[in-house]
This record gives structure tokens, sequence and C-alpha cells, in this order.
């Protein structure tokens, strides 16, 4: 049976499995155990939790895979004869792929925190307070959105910069910069620091997950509109 030429994209960029499969949670390996290090060189306290910011590696590191999926992977795609529209929705399925699969392990990575007492030393590596602390579905779910949005930003972020080099990418990032700046300004106008506080400490998993899907969008989008006119 012949391969899709979605499916033949996926194939084409897990050649690189150190990269998409190993990289990530290599990272994540090498963060838990510093922060093993640490906790046990540092001072118990009076908390359940003792929550360390290892796992936010991964996520990062997912960020750099977007970017690398079509900075350094898709010209070669393109010589090949395969579409941009074949590339794009390849790179997204892979990256919803991928996403479900590493929220899996975060939330089973929970389980398995929660049975052992934090790791035996009340460690919160894979539950992040407000965010991922609340039931394994729940977690998986907003985990797989997180994942899947920083994949995906990575990967605008790698078409902009195929499309209008780095001074365009400057420029893109800069406008996003000067967008928050622009949103802090007004609120501190309005008076409404203290209403988008009590928004973000009374936002349940589920609105976080809603939020961070709509933003997902958007960005396929934003994505799809700058692949489209792309020249290699």
């Amino acid at each position: 049976m012949r391969a899709t030429p979605v499916l033949s994209v996926i194939r084409y960029l897990l050649l690189d499995r150190i990269t998409y499969l190993v990289l990530p949670w290599g990272w994540a390996a090498f963060g838990f155990l510093i922060d093993v290090v640490v906790l046990r060189l540092t001072p118990a306290g009076h908390t359940d939790h003792r929550w360390v910011g290892g796992l936010g590696a991964v996520f990062l590191v997912m960020l750099t895979v977007g970017i690398q999926s079509v900075a350094r992977a898709l010209p070669f795609a393109l010589t090949l004869g395969v579409s941009r529209r074949s590339y794009f929705l390849g790179v997204v399925a892979l990256a919803l792929a991928l996403a479900v699969c590493f929220g899996l392990v975060v939330a089973l990575g929970q389980i398995a925190e929660r049975a052992t007492g934090g790791w035996g030393m009340d460690m919160a590596y894979f539950r992040v307070p407000y965010v991922l602390d609340g039931p394994w579905y729940q977690s998986w779910l907003t985990a797989t959105t997180a994942f899947a949005l920083l994949f995906v930003y990575g990967m605008w972020y790698g078409l902009v910069f195929r499309r209008a080099g780095l001074p365009g990418t400057t420029v893109f990032g800069a406008a996003q910069l000067a967008v928050l700046a622009l949103a802090a300004v007004v609120a501190t106008w309005v008076h409404g620091w203290k209403d988008i506080g009590h928004l973000f400490t009374t936002l349940t998993a589920t609105g976080l997950t809603a939020c961070l899907a709509a933003v997902l969008a958007v960005m396929l989008a934003g994505g799809f509109a700058t692949m489209r006119r792309l020249t290699i």
C-alpha cells in the first residue's frame, strides 16, 4: 500500500529520531537528575510538595524542535517534490502525535510521583502547581495541548525565518513583544491588573486547556498562511 504524502513527510522527519524522540526526554532525564541532587542538598522545609522546574526543559525543547522542523528539514523535502501543503500537514500531524505521547508520559509520571510520595522526597517534578496538578487525564490533555502549541509556535518562527530571513524574524518577534507591551500599558491604564490576576488564579485546568487550544488554532492558521508562498 502506497504511503500518503502526509505519512511520507512524517517518515522523512523521523529519520532524525534523535531530535524528535530522544532529545526532549534526554533533557527531561538530565533535569530530573539535577533536581534530585538539588533537593538532596537543600532543607526539606514545611511544604508537602517541593516543586522543581526541570520539566520545563521538555517544553522548551519542543519549541526548538518545531523551529528546526522547517528551518532545517524543509528545503530538502521541497527539492524531493513534496508540496508545501503536504509538508505542513505532515509536520502538524507529527507535532500532534508527539504531543499526545509526551503528554501521556507526563500524566503517567504524575501517577508514579504520587504513588512514591514525590520519589521519596516530596518532589513535584511532573506536577506543576495550578497547571499540571489535577487528575491524570486532565494533566494529559493540558500537557498535550501545551506541547503541540510550542511545537507549532516554533514551526511558525521557522517558516518566518525561511521566508523573510533574520530581519523578518526579528520584526516578527518584535511585533509580538510590542503587542504584549501595549496590552500591559492598557491594563495599567484601566487598572486591570487585579482582575487579570484574579482570572489566572481562578482559571481551571479545563479553561487553561481551552485557551491554549484557541491560541494553537491561531498559530496553525498563521503558519499555514506563511507556508503558502514560501520560496526556497
